[in-house]
């Protein structure tokens, strides 16, 4: 801009016009003169941007009225330096608390944070039953009782990406045992649609995940019973209580602190599942089964965008913080506590 005003000065013939083209000459040299030895991107002070976010602005406005007047001949591209004045102006990437305020009106989120809720809550229901009943079998004395309780093992041990690339053959609408075996049933109308659908997806990966770590509640559970001593059930047999009363009354009240264990454990894993929903459906169809883990994952680093999916994460730890709080309450056991 420097050289262009003074190259062309012969064009402007107005006293007036002269004065106001030597006194922006003076304001660009004032201003360029501070960042003169300056190299790369520099940090600016609020006054030095609102000193030259005035010059751009008194810059515009005498380079139009020049250009009207006298038809300066590089009119256009003096007029093109002044506008790239602002563009080099980074604006700080510190948004606060926007994020959160984001969140809240966020319909991706509210989606994630309820399939991520009847995602675990179904699963950890499940395979608590199922869990308890195989852990009060594996109690019992029988033949080839160690060869059961490792055998059942073998899923929880498989890892999760394996186990979901496992299930999504199993689900495969061509030539998959599972989704063919529910076609037969009627439990879906074509095995196909299984993974195609909202709510066919979101049943194959509480199935799956089911499966895999059924057994390791039933080894927590399994635990909890052996230390329930014999006697117990013996005085209760000599007081003439039944199976069922002996299940409510002795087993699942002195069971407490390995459910609240088991549970806790549970609920906070299947919370923040991730690869077994990223490798079986990612995210399924309209994202009927993407949970805070795959979104956030998604956000971070499928979109760059760090400070959202940053968000996503303490959305995680405080609702993982509510959980744990609850557990504790409810069952109102102490795990510290060895009485």
């Amino acid at each position: 801009m420097k050289l262009f005003l003074t190259e062309d000065r012969s064009h402007v013939t107005a006293l007036q016009d002269r004065e106001k083209v030597d006194r922006l000459l003076q304001d660009v040299q004032a201003v360029s003169g501070r960042f003169k030895n300056e190299k790369g991107v520099q940090k600016i002070s609020r006054t030095d941007k609102a000193t030259l976010l005035q010059l751009y602005t008194r810059s515009t406005a005498v380079i139009n009225d020049l250009n009207a007047k006298y038809h300066t001949p590089n009119g256009k591209n003096l007029l093109q330096i002044v506008k790239d004045y602002k563009k080099s102006f980074i604006s700080s990437n510190f948004i606060g608390l926007k994020g959160y305020e984001r969140a809240l009106t966020d319909a991706r989120l509210g989606l994630a944070l309820w399939n991520t809720t009847l995602f675990t809550v179904v699963s950890v229901f499940l395979e608590f039953v199922l869990g308890l009943g195989l852990a009060m079998i594996m109690n019992k004395a029988f033949r080839g009782q160690g060869l059961i309780r490792t055998t059942s093992l073998i899923p929880w041990a498989i890892p999760t990406a394996v186990a979901a690339l496992m299930w999504s053959y199993l689900y495969d609408g061509n030539s998959g045992a599972v989704s063919n075996f529910f076609q037969a049933i009627g439990l879906v109308h074509n095995s196909s649609d299984l993974l195609l659908s909202g709510s066919g997806a979101m049943m194959s990966t509480i199935i799956a995940d089911v499966w895999k770590t059924t057994p390791y509640m039933a080894i927590l559970l399994l635990a909890g019973l052996q230390n329930i001593p014999e006697g117990i059930y013996e005085a209760a047999d000599i007081d003439g209580a039944g199976r069922i009363q002996k299940f409510f009354r002795i087993t699942l009240p002195m069971l407490k602190p390995a459910i609240l264990v088991a549970l806790l454990f549970r609920t906070l894993d299947a919370f923040r599942v991730f690869d077994l929903i990223y490798v079986l459906t990612n995210g399924g169809p309209g994202g009927a089964t993407e949970t805070l883990s795959l979104y956030s994952y998604k956000t971070t680093f499928g979109q760059t965008n760090f400070g959202y999916g940053s968000v996503i994460v303490i959305i995680m730890f405080v609702c993982v913080a509510v959980i744990a709080t609850i557990y504790v309450k409810v069952l109102g056991t102490n795990l510290m506590d060895k009485s």
